[in-house]
């Protein structure tokens, strides 16, 4: 037993031994983590609801992992440290600083914040959920609310969070802090115009429903698909992929053109042929047309197919109909249906698509006297 004599050798107020239960505890409470953890999130997962699968339950695990990590790791520091004593030289506050208080408000301070931490991942599994419920839905109303609260639920629990952390850790009189707010509320007000009109915008479009989830719009030389309408801004998905981020009291400011309300799309093109093409056959193109924009199966019978305009270098015809869908994919593959129908209609009485050119004509008298 003298051999082990130097386990109660004392080192900052702590002997060996207790250094060693420590380091055993943290290697034990480390290893204890990862099933205490994986049991959490299975009790968790199952206070959510009955009605999972496989890919919530992966879901629900990534969005939970690293937090809950953290604030396992932060309780095991919590009771490690009771193993040993805390140095009087840490804890005095001759020097006017008590490093034992400071540790402990860190510690509250990390503490709050990865319980918060949880609180947000959890809303946004919720909100994972709720989104793809809304896609089972044909409504798209549900496809912009569930966004807007999950936005709104993280922002009041941020707010909560803030609070909790100012009055527990800071010692912040919060009462007083609501009173100053109060009186400093216009100034406040003055420097966040902006972002209060963005807010004041997103509630706008909201109730108003100038548009929805999903629609295409044109606002501003931009079109695209709505993907989401924020506190801020909203994001529209251009047709080449991008992200367009319009602030929300610019939207409610300017002209817009919801083309997902709209019933049909219409397209409007002149096609040329060239001026050596007869009056009949003219005739025969036009009225082929004409039957194709009416009979297919994508447009409604407002069609129009005239003769209109002697052109510059070509016999303009007009071209219009009304495809039935609002839809930007529709759109397309039924104009390009049309337009290889009106090539093989063209080809069809053997007449040519006309180009801009120049033609150049010389008198034989000129000729003779240049001679």
């Amino acid at each position: 037993m003298e051999t082990l004599e130097f386990l109660n050798i004392e080192f900052f107020e702590n002997t060996l031994k207790d250094y060693l239960f420590l380091l055993l505890f943290i290697i034990i409470g480390y290893l204890i983590i990862i099933p205490v953890k994986s049991i959490i999130i299975k009790v968790l997962f199952k206070f959510f609801g009955k009605d999972h699968n496989d890919i919530d339950a992966l879901e629900f695990k990534n969005l939970l992992n690293k937090p809950l990590q953290y604030f396992l790791i932060l309780i095991l520091f919590f009771f490690s440290v009771k193993f040993i004593t805390i140095p009087t030289i840490l804890s005095s506050s001759e020097q006017g600083i008590d490093i034992s208080v400071f540790a402990s408000k860190g510690f509250n301070f990390l503490l709050l914040t990865t319980v918060f931490w949880v609180i947000l991942r959890s809303i946004d599994f919720v909100g994972f959920k709720l989104k793809n419920k809304a896609l089972e839905t044909e409504s798209k109303v549900d496809d912009q609310l569930i966004p807007f609260a999950i936005d709104l639920a993280k922002v009041i629990s941020i707010v909560l969070g803030a609070v909790m952390i100012l009055g527990d850790v800071f010692e912040v009189n919060i009462t007083a802090l609501v009173t100053g707010l109060g009186i400093g509320g216009v100034a406040f007000a003055l420097a966040s115009k902006e972002s209060l009109e963005n807010l004041l915008g997103s509630f706008t479009i909201f109730f108003d429903k100038p548009f929805t989830v999903g629609d295409t719009v044109t606002l501003g030389g931009v079109t695209g698909t709505v993907e989401k309408v924020g506190f801020r801004s909203t994001r529209i998905r251009t047709f080449d992929k991008s992200i367009v981020t319009v602030p929300n009291k610019n939207i409610i400011s300017s002209e817009l053109d919801n083309l997902g309300a709209r019933p049909v799309r219409r397209v409007k093109f002149n096609i040329g042929l060239t001026y050596d093409t007869s009056v009949e056959n003219i005739k025969n193109i036009v009225n082929d047309i004409q039957i194709l924009v009416d009979e297919h199966s994508m447009t409604n019978q407002d069609g129009r197919v005239r003769f209109l305009n002697f052109g510059a270098s070509s016999l303009d015809i007009m071209v219009l109909y009304y495809v039935n869908s609002p839809d930007w994919e529709s759109l397309i593959d039924t104009q390009q249906k049309i337009n290889y129908d009106i090539i093989n209609i063209v080809n069809k009485y053997k007449c040519e698509f006309a180009f801009p050119s120049t033609s150049v004509y010389i008198e034989k008298n000129q000729l003779k006297s240049q001679n």
